[in-house]
């Protein structure tokens, strides 16, 4: 049974960082490619951004994170890593670690496993 755990949410000013961690369990952590969504009130949920497969798996970024988020994995321990700097208050959301459902793709928001989210607030 697939697990994801976020971690790491809270509260900022604007400019501050945050760092995300999900923790995973149930699946081969290492062969999938996962992402991270969010989503504010009143609003879809959103990619922000997604990783391949691998120790060093490629990455792609929504343009509003761009240069400012990165992704990254850490295999050994299956965990999941969303580090956040520069927030703006644009940035505050639910944050969600995202699994496929099906292994040789990616997240989607059709087709994805969830953790429950962890908050973020940044403010101004």
């Amino acid at each position: 049974q697939v697990q994801l755990v976020e971690s790491g949410g809270g509260s900022v000013q604007t400019g501050g960082s945050l760092k995300l961690s999900c923790a995973t369990s149930g699946y081969v952590f290492s062969a999938y490619c996962m992402s991270w969504f969010r989503q504010s009130p009143g609003k879809e949920r959103e990619r922000v951004a997604t990783i391949g497969t691998g120790s060093s798996g490629a990455t792609n970024y929504a343009d509003f994170v761009k240069g400012r988020f990165t992704i990254s994995r850490d295999n050994a321990n299956n965990i999941l890593i969303l580090q956040m700097n520069s927030l703006t208050p644009e940035d505050t959301a639910v944050y969600y670690c995202a699994a496929p459902q099906v292994r040789g793709s990616c997240p989607t928001l059709q087709s994805a496993y969830w953790g429950q989210g962890t908050q973020v607030t940044v403010s101004s």
